[in-house]
C-alpha cells in the first residue's frame, strides 16, 4: 500500500491525525511559553531570562528519562488504543489547567505543566510506535514511519510560525489557550477511531523504580547489538537536529545579519527537508524495511554539512529579511545545503524506526521504543553540553560548530557501520540492485520473520548472494565454495556477512566438517542460512543436481526449507554465460533479476531431488 493509501486507511489515519494534533499541541504550547517567558519573564519571575529558558527546556526533557522505562511497560502490558485514548484525556486535563494558566498569567504553574505534557509526552511515545506494526505490513512499515516522521516535523514547523503569529496579537493568551484545549480535545476524537492493538505481554509485572528499571530496559536491549546499535544512531540523528536548530536563531542574526523572519526560514528549509527525505524512503526502499540507504543518509548529512561550512556569505553588518535573503543568488547555496542535510536526516532516521520496530521482540517492543525516549533524552541533553563546550568554552564560531557536527557524524556513521556489518552489506547490495540490476521479489513472505530456515536455491553468478541478502529483510548466512569464500572480487563482503566456506570431503576434510558444525550452530541460534545445493556456479545456464548436503542439514537440526529461485542473472557480467566470469567482456548491464520464493517444506519432507524440482519449477515460471 503506497503512502497516499496508507492516509486513507482506517487502520492508519486515525493514528495518523491523532499523533500529528499531538505534537502539534505540544510545539504550540512549548513555543508559546518560550515566547512568552522571552519577553515577561523579568518582571513576573525575577529571573534571568536565560536560565529560565533553559529551565523550560530541562522541564520538558526530564520526564522522558524518568518515566519512559515505566511507559514502555504500561505499553507491553495493555491494549493499546484504550491506553492512546486515556493518554489524550489526560491531556485534554493539562490543557485546561495551562489554559488557566495562560489566561491569568500564572508563570510557575506553565512551567510546571510543561513538565506534565513532557511526561504525557513520553507515555505516548511507545504506544504510538509499538502500535504500528500491529496494524500495518511489513512492506508498509516503512512508508507509515515516513509519515510520522514527516507530520512530527511539519507539526514543529507549523507551530513554530503559529506560535509567532499568535504573540502579534494583543489577545495572544485568550487565542493559546482556547488553541491548546481545541487541539487536545480534536486528538481524543481521533483516537477514538484508532483500532484495537492487542497487549503484547499481559503478564508483565510493572516495576515503578524509573532508575533501575530504566537500566534494566537498557541492559536487556544490548543484548541484540544490531537494534542497540540502531538506537544509538536514532538518537545521534536528534542530537544532530537539536544542535543545528539550536543555533539557528543566532546564526541567522549574528552570522548572516538577518531578522526573526530569516529564522523561520531556516527552520522551514530544514525541517521540510527532513519530511521530504523521510517521504522519499518507501521509494529508496523498494516498500521494505531497508537498512541500505542508512549509509546514504549518513553520508548526505556529512558532505552537505561540510559544504555549509564553505557555503556560508560572507555578508555586510545590515539587517535583512527572509525575503531579500532570498533575492541574493550567493544564499542559495546554504540552503540547498540545509535541504540537504535534512533530506539526508530523513533518510537516515526512517529506516532505522522501521528496523527497530520490526526486528524488536513483539513482546517487549514498546520497552525497546521507551529505551529509544530515553537515549534520546540524553543525547538532547549532550548536545546542549557539547555545544556550550564548543561554542562557549573552545570559543569557537558558529560556523565552525557545523564543521565539527558534520565531522562528528562522519566518525560517528562510521563507527556504528563498523560495528553492525549488516549496514556495510546493505548498502552494497542496494548500490548493485539499484544500478546494474533491477531486483523483483515475489512470494518472499514466505521467508519466517523469525526463528531458524534453511533457504536453497539455484546458483548462477558471483552475486547471487548479495541479490538474495539485499531481498531479505533478515540477516543470513550463506554456505558457498570455499574458492569463492577466497575470492578477491569478493571475499571481503562475504566475511562481513559471516558467510560459512565449504569444500568437498576430498578436498579439505576440515572445512566440510566445520561448514556443516556452523550452519548447526546458526539455526540453533535460530538464524537463516542459505545454501546453493549445486554445489558451484552453472557454466550451461542449466541447473546442475542438487547435492544431498542439504539433507545432512535437515537431519541434524529438523528446520523448515524454503525454495528459492534466481531468474534473469544468466548472461549478466557475473555469470559464466560466453566464458568464464570477469575475463570476457561484459555480456548486459541493466538486468531485470526474479527473487521467487516457494512456500516452507516440512523437514520430514525435505529431499534433494525433491527441492531441485520445487526449485525448477520456480525458476521456469513466469514471474
Amino acid at each position: 500500500m503506497s503512502q497516499s493509501s496508507l492516509l486513507k486507511s482506517k487502520n492508519f489515519l486515525p493514528f495518523f491525525s491523532t499523533q500529528f494534533l499531538g505534537a502539534f499541541n505540544d510545539n504550540i504550547f512549548k513555543n508559546s511559553l518560550m515566547l512568552m517567558l522571552t519577553y515577561n519573564v523579568s518582571e513576573s519571575l525575577g529571573m534571568n531570562t536565560l536560565l529560565v529558558l533553559n529551565l523550560a527546556a530541562v522541564l520538558f526533557i526530564l520526564p522522558f528519562l524518568l518515566f519512559s522505562s515505566i511507559a514502555g511497560q504500561i505499553t507491553d502490558k495493555y491494549e493499546k488504543s484504550s491506553l492512546i485514548r486515556k493518554i489524550k484525556l489526560i491531556e485534554i486535563v493539562i490543557m485546561l489547567a495551562a489554559a488557566v494558566g495562560l489566561i491569568f498569567e500564572q508563570y510557575y504553574l506553565l512551567l510546571f505543566l510543561l513538565f506534565l505534557m513532557g511526561a504525557q509526552s513520553s507515555f505516548f511515545g511507545p504506544a504510538k510506535y509499538a502500535i504500528l506494526p500491529q496494524h500495518l505490513k511489513p512492506e508498509e512499515l516503512v512508508g507509515g514511519n515516513a509519515l510520522v516522521q514527516m507530520g512530527t516535523f511539519v507539526s514543529i514547523l507549523l507551530a513554530t510560525i503559529g506560535a509567532g503569529i499568535i504573540m502579534q496579537f494583543d489577545a495572544n493568551l485568550i487565542i493559546t489557550a482556547t488553541m491548546v484545549v481545541g487541539l487536545a480535545i480534536l486528538g481524543y476524537l481521533t483516537s477514538r477511531s484508532i483500532p484495537y492493538g492487542a497487549p503484547s505481554d499481559s503478564q508483565l509485572k510493572i516495576s515503578f523504580n524509573p532508575i533501575s528499571t530504566s537500566f534494566a530496559l537498557i541492559s536487556k536491549t544490548r543484548e541484540t547489538r544490531s537494534i542497540f546499535l540502531a538506537i544509538m544512531a536514532i538518537s545521534w540523528f536528534w542530537f544532530l537536529g537539536a544542535s543545528y536548530l539550536t543555533q539557528f536563531p543566532s546564526f541567522s542574526k549574528d552570522v548572516l545579519h538577518g531578522d526573526a523572519s530569516l529564522v523561520t526560514l531556516l527552520l522551514a528549509v530544514f525541517s521540510i527537508g527532513i519530511g521530504f527525505g523521510s517521504m522519499l524512503c518507501e521509494k529508496l526502499s523498494g516498500q521494505h524495511v531497508e537498512l541500505g540507504i542508512v549509509p546514504l543518509g549518513a553520508l548526505g548529512m556529512t558532505l552537505f554539512g561540510i559544504d555549509l561550512y564553505f557555503a556560508v556569505p560572507d555578508r555586510p553588518d545590515t539587517a535583512i529579511s527572509w525575503l531579500m535573503f532570498l533575492n541574493e543568488a550567493a544564499n542559495w547555496r546554504l540552503l540547498i545545503d540545509l535541504a540537504g542535510i535534512g533530506i539526508s536526516g530523513g533518510i537516515f532516521i526512517v529506516p532505522l524506526n522501521a528496523f527497530v520496530q520490526f526486528r524488536s521482540e513483539e513482546k517487549y517492543r514498546a520497552r525497546t521504543i521507551a529505551v529509544i525516549n530515553i537515549m534520546n533524552a540524553v543525547f538532547l541533553v549532550a548536545s546542549g553540553l557539547i555545544g556550550m563546550l564548543f561554542l562557549g568554552i573552545l570559543d569557537l564560531t558558529i560556523v565552525d560548530f557545523f564543521l565539527v557536527l558534520a565531522i562528528m557524524n562522519l566518525v560517528v556513521s562510521a563507527y556504528i557501520f563498523y560495528q553492525i556489518n549488516e549496514f556495510v552489506a546493505r548498502f552494497i547490495v542496494w548500490v548493485l540492485s539499484h544500478t546494474i540490476y533491477r531486483v523483483n521479489v515475489k512470494d518472499l513472505y514466505n521467508i519466517p520473520k523469525t526463528g531458524p530456515a534453511v533457504l536453497v536455491c539455484n546458483h548462477v553468478s558471483y552475486v547471487d548472494a548479495l541479490l538474495i541478502a539485499g531481498t531479505c529483510p533478515r540477516p543470513i548466512r550463506f554456505v558457498m565454495d570455499h574458492n569463492i569464500f577466497k575470492s578477491p572480487f569478493m571475499g571481503w563482503f562475504f566475511r562481513i556477512v559471516n558467510a560459512i566456506p565449504i569444500a568437498p570431503i576430498h578436498q579439505n576434510e576440515l572445512t566440510y566438517h566445520q561448514a556443516f558444525d556452523s550452519v548447526s550452530s546458526a539455526l540453533k541460534n535460530d538464524e537463516l542460512v542459505c545454501i546453493f545445493p549445486e554445489g558451484k556456479l552453472t557454466k550451461t545456464g542449466e541447473m546442475n543436481p542438487f547435492k544431498s548436503g542439504i539433507e545432512t542439514i535437515i537431519k541434524r537440526d529438523a528446520v523448515p526449507v524454503i525454495p528459492l529461485a534466481l531468474q534473469g542473472l544468466w548472461g549478466s557480467y557475473f555469470s559464466h554465460k560466453g566464458g568464464t566470469a570477469f575475463t570476457t567482456a561484459p555480456k548486459r548491464f541493466w538486468s531485470k533479476v526474479n527473487v521467487l520464493a516457494s512456500e516452507a517444506i516440512l523437514p520430514e519432507n525435505v529431499s534433494a531431488q525433491g527441492l531441485q524440482d520445487r526449485v525448477q519449477g520456480l525458476r521456469d515460471s513466469a514471474s
